[in-house]
């Protein structure tokens, strides 16, 4: 990985006729240096049990080396072939939804032994044959693997073994997980009852957290089967995704990243988001910084949009602010699903760079420039390094109990992260992910912590002492609520971080026409009103920075701040609308320390940075809308990379709609 990748995914088994030289030759013009395969075509590479044609593969390698372009091999292990499930019915997942159909991808239970064994079968088979191919990089393994819902009889005998191990006796998990109520208390492990129907929060949370372990262990044996082949100087990697809302949205609830990711050598992700008129960057930014902070170094983008849907055609211009932006927040490669348009089945009008009739177009036609530019500047733009002061907590566990006690309007855990890592990222902070678990905290001054209802005592008990310490903590509603079982905590709430807080409560309340006053309010908010849920606050040492704009409940607290040893902890009791939240945000960032010029602009105009190789400050400037933007440029003289013209301290810089600057200090 000494030079930036500009690739795309390809199924030469997809194409409607012969056109790989074809292909190769306007894969060249653009700039293609990497292409991914395979991931997909389980079925064509065996056809039958037993019976293996790689004959697509070698003819994909070989092309693709002659012309220079360097090749990614996806395991194809999540979408399994006919005769598989033919011969052994039971791979597909029991979910419970019930038994499995055939036909979509990712519906196999992924404990299974059968699948397992043919899985490794064609692992071996495959990265064996490749693997000392000179036109081969690295490996993905999977890909966007999750546990699927997986929860069959099999299943459910791994959990009870997995609980056993874990709590040990049927009394503490009784007592740990209040199985008495509605006579749900289990009195010997015979009679352990599927997970499925349960209705305790507790144990079908700890279900989620026992689904996502196998996810982990399946990722790692496959990442164990491919190190078996992988020859010096390739990688191993993972296409992980987010949680989908038609685009990818917030964090996974079928995968714990982080302790997926550990045995790669590098994190991968695909990023898809809204465009046209709803491009803002949020989403690339938000994949880009999770993926970053999952192994706390440069990853590579294996999959984002180039045309897909009809809403999402980028306007010109777009397709190459994407594909900085994914750079500027740390991407080592970009690549497109997919090169061709597919001309049948599922996603025929999920488009990729080239359209059905397979010719140049303008989207391709503005990757050419994409291309030309990331190998003018490669050397300048790879391995962008960040040292990030701010941090978002983020938290599966959390995640998974929010999804038994969503909100009353039905938001959940990913609308309360999104709601502050929007603001934070329009106010031009850049930040870090990070777990509960965390062990540094004090690499941070200042923490963000959405909604961490479910948590565990030392791990809250460490956000108390990172405040006293100086740090900074701005917490949401719903925080410290419960243990890491999700048993609510008997103190006050919000329990152990009341201490560095300095407020409690014992009532919430589902808001209903209630606003927003105090000294944070002003007549600059056409609207404060308060949305999905609301805490009655009571300060014991806080400063009340907002209360409750309501007949019955206007004494109450909203929002408060409190100094606690020699740090602040700010609690944010309600969600208030998104200029409230950021000017909540905004005075943290203050408080901190952490305030620069950067901060003077604010969205569309989005200001990304880092050092480069050889030390230098670079700079992105992106102008996400539809008009002209200007500012001052307030850092030293450096030099316009995509221009080559000199930059002055105190010079206006004026951006096209959709354009970008990247300056080198």
């Amino acid at each position: 990985m000494n030079k930036l990748m500009y690739g795309v995914a390809y199924y030469d088994e997809y194409m409607p006729y012969e056109r790989l030289d074809e292909d190769i030759r306007m894969m060249k013009e653009a700039g293609i240096n990497v292409v991914r395969i395979a991931e997909s075509t389980w079925s064509t590479h065996e056809p039958q049990n037993g019976v293996f044609d790689f004959s697509s593969v070698d003819k994909v390698l070989d092309a693709m080396h002659a012309a220079g372009i360097a090749v990614i091999v996806g395991t194809p292990t999540y979408a399994v072939p006919a005769w598989m499930v033919k011969e052994h019915p039971d791979v597909l997942a029991e979910t419970a939804k019930g038994p499995g159909k055939y036909g979509a991808r990712q519906i196999m239970d992924i404990t299974n032994p059968s699948y397992l064994f043919y899985s490794e079968r064609i692992i071996r088979k495959l990265i064996s044959r490749v693997s000392k191919h000179p036109a081969v990089i690295g490996y993905q393994t999977d890909n966007e693997t999750k546990h699927y819902d997986t929860a069959g009889p099999n299943v459910q005998l791994q959990f009870v073994k997995y609980i056993r191990n874990h709590y040990k006796t049927l009394d503490n998990i009784n007592e740990l997980f209040g199985l008495d109520y509605w006579s749900n208390r289990i009195n010997s492990w015979e009679e352990f009852p599927s997970v499925v129907g349960t209705i305790n929060g507790s144990l079908g949370a700890e279900f989620a957290k026992f689904q996502r372990t196998l996810v982990n262990e399946f990722l790692a044996w496959q990442a164990a089967l491919v190190n078996e082949y992988k020859q010096p100087g390739q990688f191993v990697t993972q296409n992980f995704d987010f949680e989908w809302r038609g685009y990818s949205f917030g964090v996974q609830p079928s995968v714990d990243h982080f302790a997926a990711a550990e045995p790669f050598d590098i994190a991968g992700v695909d990023i898809y988001h809204p465009s046209q008129a709803d491009l803002t960057g949020i989403e690339i930014s938000f994949g880009g910084d999770m993926t970053r902070s999952l192994k706390k170094n440069n990853y590579l983008v294996l999959e984002t949009q180039a045309q897909a849907f009809p809403h999402w055609t980028p306007y010109p211009g777009q397709l190459r602010l994407l594909a900085f932006s994914h750079l500027a927040s740390g991407a080592n490669m970009v690549a497109y699903w997919h090169w061709h348009s597919i001309h049948n089945s599922f996603e025929t009008y999920w488009k990729g760079l080239l359209s059905h009739d397979l010719k140049p177009n303008p989207v391709y036609n503005e990757a050419k420039t994409v291309g030309a530019d990331f190998a003018r500047l490669s050397d300048e733009l790879i391995h962008l390094k960040k040292s990030n002061q701010v941090a978002v907590m983020v938290s599966n566990e959390a995640l998974s109990a929010m999804e038994w006690f969503k909100l009353p309007d039905g938001k959940g855990y990913n609308d309360v992260v999104r709601a502050l890592y929007d603001e934070l990222f329009k106010l031009n902070v850049e930040v870090d992910f990070i777990q509960p678990s965390y062990a540094s905290l004090s690499d941070y001054k200042l923490i963000i912590v959405p909604a961490l209802y479910a948590a565990a005592t030392a791990d809250l008990e460490r956000l108390n002492e990172f405040v006293r310490n100086g740090g900074h903590v701005v917490y949401t509603f719903k925080s410290g609520f419960a243990d890491e079982v999700v048993k609510v905590r008997t103190t006050e709430q919000p329990g152990i971080v009341s201490e560095a807080c300095g407020i409690g409560y014992s009532l919430f309340v589902t808001p209903d026409g209630v606003g927003l006053q105090g000294k944070l309010i002003d007549s600059e908010f056409a609207s404060s009103t308060v949305e999905s849920w609301m805490e009655l606050i009571t300060p014991t040492t806080a400063e009340v920075l907002a209360y409750y704009d309501h007949s019955q409940w206007g004494q109450y607290a909203a929002i408060t701040q409190n100094a606690f040893g020699s740090g602040i902890a700010t609690y944010i009791g309600c969600l208030p609308s998104a200029a409230v939240i950021r000017r909540v945000l905004a005075g943290a960032v203050k408080q901190a320390g952490l305030w620069t010029d950067e901060q003077q602009l604010s969205f569309p105009l989005i200001v990304k940075s880092g050092k480069n190789v050889a030390g230098s400050t670079i700079r992105y400037y992106f102008n996400y809308s539809n008009s002209r933007v200007s500012f001052l440029y307030t850092h030293g003289s450096g030099e316009e990379l995509l221009s080559g013209r000199s930059i002055a301290n105190g010079e206006s810089l004026e951006l096209e709609p959709w354009g970008f600057v990247i300056v080198k200090e």
